[in-house]
């Protein structure tokens, strides 16, 4: 579960300028460590511990070498990487150059239709502050009766 807290800002430009809004921020989330996928992977697989850290490792160097050379790389299952370099707009050829307009280089992850699907089962939920009476309550997106909401 990935669970929120509403908070509430004055907007400071737009036109909503010194109005106060209100928005969701996610609290802090679970992470599950590299010796807990290690762990994780050791129980499903007949390798062991350091066979799959030494995989890890070694996928790691494959793809920062990959990425080096300016290649995307493909992660089955995962999905994959890529790099993007940005570019800024100038105003004659001669000001397009490595230096000036293009931005530093970001990777791109793009997921596998099941990794997407599991983002997506991710259930959500907002903590709501204390009302006028006391009580506080919780917003998981599902009705009374407990069918999750569409649209």
């Amino acid at each position: 579960m990935l669970e929120f807290n509403v908070k509430a800002k004055v907007q400071p430009v737009g036109e909503r300028k010194g109005q106060t809004v209100y928005y969701a921020q996610v609290k802090s989330q679970q992470k599950m460590t590299n010796k807990m996928v290690v762990e994780r992977i050791v129980r499903e697989t007949s390798l062991s511990e350091g066979d799959v850290s030494n995989a890890l490792i070694s996928l790691s160097n494959v793809v920062c070498d990959a990425l080096k050379m300016g290649m995307s790389v493909d992660l089955g299952d995962l999905g994959s990487l890529r790099l993007s370099v940005p570019s800024k707009m100038m105003d004659t050829e001669a000001e397009v150059t490595v230096k000036d307009a293009l931005k530093n280089p970001k990777i791109i992850f793009t997921p596998k239709q099941k990794m997407r699907d599991a983002a997506n089962a991710v259930e959500l939920s907002i903590d709501r502050p204390k009302d006028d009476t006391g009580t506080t309550g919780t917003d998981t997106g599902e009705e009374e009766d407990g069918n999750q909401q569409m649209g």
